[in-house]
């Protein structure tokens, strides 16, 4: 008997998740640096997550989800689940000739526990029934009060909204963000799902709340399950519902050479006459191919297939529905829209517009899917249970081309593709892969986050190219086999337009540390895909063609569960393997692809931790700037919650050369706490209370203490939300929402040991002021003003820093931008103040999309010259893509991403790109050199001296605070 236990990790990075397992062996954490606090890696299990090789006799004459849990009281010993028939729900049962496949879901004194399931396979024959083995996940170390008082679940749905609407644009001061006349404060709404348990340690009642609505800067869709602690309010995980074939990047990159808007569709006109039944049509693909559909006659002919039988008879329809002049932001809440229908022509020969849409090409290649899952496999549709099959072909993104594609949970959507991409369903692969995203929904269900996500995104691979493979008659050992979108290309050789290559051998050295944020690819679900999926690509050219396809989906249907990661794909390709009687030679070819890819236990263990000074490893709370550090005189004041995040976020200081103890210096009062600023003397920073008295459910505090510990001071407090925070020597500013201005922000001040609240403001100005910082007695902070012009919109806006000297009570405009769409916070040091500016995000002009809609401005306020400097203009072919800025006295510290032309090369798919990296630059712009050399995402630096930062680092032990000194290079 195999056996292997495991302990389940959920180590939230950016109010996420990277979710998978680790052995038993590793439940201490990695040598922490001296002056750091332990921390726990995972929360405890005694369940094995993967018991192979057995053959125990169970009850053949019950139900396979009674035996399986007859099995597991009769097993107590080995299984370590003290009641499995009161804590083990049925997910599913599945049957393939003599197996029984059993999903069982943990439940928590009544409450679901996230991605908490365990599989017991079972055979039956000659009136027998034996267990042949159990994977998954299954928390026996929960203590949870799920009878305590838990928050209004409005305010967590308020928390969720705002949790999503950060991370969107982390850092940023966003125009759509503040009311406009005539525009709504907010495309995004939360409403409640209820309660579970989070399997965190001991485990944290929370709720989670399903946000949707679009991001008013991109006009993307969002649609996200946010999980917030019931009884803190603390986000603690954020999870896409959509699966798209490209990454967000890429296909804005690939919108960066795209082409006019979409003109709507000609509508056919209906045919007469009133016929229902099935007939035989056909049409021609975009690549030339006659072919044949079925279609409904329905007055006109519908490109509805319903001739496709289940084993029970009953059919599974397979409907091609009319996207064109429709923005996926339509299909957001799952319905199809009013006025939407199917594709409809008025012969059964259908004509080149619907060619031209890409409905030929859909319809076709969604039936050859289907007929291959079940020939080859024996599904029954993407549920198992002949669900219908439905298509949305040719939508846009404002109107515009959109080369995208994905599942959403109830269908595929395909965008209307451009000038050199065809409509994304031009492609099988394509469409074989958001197909089988719906096939892994309705078995594992990989939480789509970090390791877990990116098996989702490479399961969905393998089977999509298999698919293109196969019905095409393409040998596997063609150089473009492996090639995922390369059918796309109108123009261009195949290879150039492949938005991924299975073939591109990419290991786990390549593996990306990132952020479970939108804009990071939600912890690289894509871009860690291809170091499993080539993996599994190796498999079915050693292999054969049938031999790992099987071997593959058994491993997906009877041993993969929710909160899988790579090591877990690899075992459990392993065990199917094993179960098809496989020779020890192929097991052995098994085992070297994933070896040849990193893909092991030993890499599993030394995960992070790379190349980098820790200052504190596993801060355990968000990536915003609200969570930015603070650092001055040789210390620095972090936020950090415990381990598990049953806590809301402390307070802690130390040492930046990494000596002495860590403090913590906030009280454990239940407060979130954030913010942070120091002056190596004291720490100020805000602590928001739950509080059922205030008109808002919360009371906002802004406190002190001395830098090494000491009593707590209380300076300011508010039932009205602070959103910024600055302080340096006697001056603390804030920003916050002011009823008397119709609810916008304003900046408000205390200088010394007075008592009197200052406020920034205007006479007659109509507007926002927000992220204030301080140094040397000056305040600088986003100023957002709406000026009355005679446009056609009858508004212009602008977003522009100021800088307010306390001490002269001068103000001064140090620049900005009319029209700009985003700011970073302004960063102040004693010799200028920078800040990061987005005019045009998204801006089309003559029918292109603007450089600057993929690049950033930075500008730059010297005080010595007060001039404003704009040290990279977004629209230069100097562009950067900025994020945050960092200003000492001397250098200036940009947080990067990967330029769009690095996305673009290689087909749109990115060498190493998605992280972003510290660049310092001199106050004229000239580059100095990388602020660190880690591997990890470098995020959210503070400035201290000259070129020394301290920032957030995904590859420090999960995302830790490191401490650089600036590079010549990395090389």
């Amino acid at each position: 008997m195999r056996r292997s236990r495991a302990l389940p990790v959920i180590a939230v990075l950016a109010s996420a998740a990277i979710l998978g397992t680790t052995a038993r062996a590793a439940t201490a954490a990695p040598p922490a640096p001296e002056g750091s606090v332990p921390v726990t890696v995972a929360p405890p299990t005694d369940t094995p997550a993967l018991v192979d090789d057995v053959a125990d006799p169970v009850d053949a004459t019950i139900a396979p989800d009674q035996a399986a849990k007859t099995h597991l009281t009769g097993h107590k010993d080995r299984y370590r689940i003290d009641d499995p028939a009161g804590t083990l729900t049925t997910a599913s049962v599945e049957t393939e000739g003599v197996r029984e496949t059993v999903r069982l879901d943990q439940k928590y004194k009544g409450l679901p526990v996230f991605g908490a399931q365990y599989v017991v396979r079972t055979e039956k024959t000659a009136g027998k029934r034996t267990v042949t083995g159990t994977s998954g996940t299954y928390f026996t170390e929960l203590d949870v009060d799920t009878g305590v008082t838990t928050i209004p679940a409005a305010v967590a749905v308020s928390r969720a909204v705002d949790e999503v609407r950060r991370s969107l644009h982390p850092g940023a001061a966003v125009v759509g963000s503040a009311p406009r006349p005539g525009t709504p404060a907010t495309d995004l709404s939360g409403t409640d799902q209820g309660l579970l348990v989070m399997p965190t340690g001991a485990g944290v009642l929370a709720r989670r709340v399903l946000v949707k609505g679009r991001d008013t800067v991109t006009g993307r869709p969002v649609l996200r399950d946010v999980y917030v602690g019931a009884t803190t309010g603390v986000p603690l995980l954020s999870v896409s519902r959509i699966k798209t074939f490209a990454t967000d990047q890429q296909a804005a990159a690939l919108a960066a050479e795209g082409t006019a808007a979409v003109p709507p569709a000609t509508k056919q006109p209906r045919r007469a006459g009133d016929g229902t039944g099935s007939v035989a049509g056909q049409g021609t693909t975009l690549h030339g191919a006659t072919v044949p559909l079925a279609l409904l006659d329905a007055g006109s002919y519908l490109m509805m297939d319903v001739t496709h039988r289940r084993p029970s008879g009953a059919t599974v329809p397979i409907t091609t529905w009319d996207g064109r002049g429709w923005d996926y932001y339509n299909l957001l809440d799952g319905q199809f829209p009013e006025g939407m229908t199917p594709f409809a022509s008025p012969t059964t020969t259908l004509g080149a517009d619907l060619t031209a849409a890409g409905a030929v090409d859909a319809a076709w290649d969604a039936t050859q899917v289907y007929e291959w899952y079940r020939t080859k496999l024996g599904r029954d549709s993407l549920d198992d249970q002949g669900m219908p099959i439905d298509s949305v072909v040719g939508i846009t993104y404002g109107g515009y081309p959109f080369v995208n594609a994905y599942w959403d949970g109830t269908r595929m959507v395909y965008g209307s593709g451009d000038d050199e991409y065809l409509p994304l369903a031009a492609d099988p692969d394509v469409v074989g892969h958001e197909m089988t995203h719906g096939v892994v929904e309705h078995t594992a269900n990989l939480v789509y986050a970090g390791q877990s996500g990116a098996l989702n995104e490479a399961l969905a691979d393998y089977f999509g190219n298999a698919i293109d493979v196969d019905t095409s008659g393409t040998p596997m050992s063609d150089p473009q086999a492996g090639l995922l979108g390369g059918d796309l290309c109108r123009t261009l050789a195949p290879a150039a337009c492949a938005l991924r290559d299975l073939d591109d051998g990419a290991t786990t050295a390549d593996f990306q540390h990132l952020i479970d944020t939108p804009s990071m690819d939600d912890g690289g679900v894509h871009l860690n895909s291809t170091i499993v999926s080539g993996a599994l690509w190796d498999l079915r050219q050693k292999l054969g063609t049938t031999t790992a396809d099987k071997i593959v989906y058994r491993a997906l249907t009877d041993y993969l569960t929710p909160m899988s990661d790579f090591v877990d794909a690899r075992e459990a390709v392993l065990a199917s393997a094993r179960s098809f009687r496989l020779s020890k030679t192929d097991l052995t070819v098994v085992r070297t692809a994933f070896d040849s890819r990193g893909i092991t236990a030993q890499w599993k263990a030394n995960l992070y931790g790379k190349g980098t000074k820790v200052l504190i490893d596993r801060l355990n709370t968000g990536m915003y700037a609200d969570m930015k550090a603070g650092t001055a005189g040789g210390w620095f004041a972090v936020p950090r919650s415990d381990a598990n995040r049953t806590e809301p976020t402390a307070i802690w200081t130390g040492r930046t050369d990494g000596k002495g103890k860590l403090h913590r210096i906030s009280p454990a009062d239940g407060s979130i706490n954030g913010f942070p600023h120091t002056d190596g003397k004291r720490v100020v920073w805000l602590s928001i209370a739950l509080d059922p008295a205030s008109p808002t459910y919360e009371t906002n505090r802004i406190l002190s203490a001395p830098i090494g510990g000491g009593r707590v001071k209380e300076l300011y407090r508010s039932p009205e939300r602070i959103n910024g925070l600055g302080f340096d020597g006697d001056i603390v500013a804030w920003s916050q929402y002011d009823p008397a201005q119709g609810y916008l922000d304003v900046v408000r001040y205390l200088r010394g040991d007075s008592p009197a609240v200052q406020t920034l403001a205007h006479p007659g100005w109509f507007g926002n002021a927000t992220a204030p910082s301080v140094k040397g007695g000056k305040i600088s902070y986003v100023r957002y003003e709406i000026y009355q012009q005679p446009d056609a919109g009858g508004h212009q806006w602008s977003l522009g820093v100021e800088v307010h000297d306390v001490r002269t009570g001068k103000t001064t405009y140090a620049g900005g931008d009319g029209g700009a769409e985003r700011m970073s916070y302004p960063d102040l040091s004693g010799t200028g103040v920078a800040w990061m500016t987005d005019r045009d995000y998204g801006t089309i002009v003559d029918g292109q999309w603007s450089k600057g809609a993929y690049h950033d401005s930075v500008r730059l306020f010297d005080f010595a010259t007060r001039t404003s400097r704009l040290l990279f203009e977004e629209n230069s072919p100097q562009a950067i893509r900025a994020v945050t800025v960092a200003l000492s006295d001397t250098t200036l510290t940009v947080t990067e991403e990967a330029p769009v032309e690095a996305w673009m090369a290689n087909g749109g798919y990115p060498d190493n790109s998605l992280n972003p990296k510290l660049k310092q630059y001199t106050f004229q712009g000239r580059y100095v050199g990388p602020a660190s050399c880690s591997p990890g995402a470098q995020m959210y630096a503070t400035a201290a001296t000259g070129r020394e930062v301290i920032y957030m680092d995904s590859s420090a032990s999960g995302f830790g605070l490191a401490y650089a000194t600036g590079a010549k290079s990395c090389k």
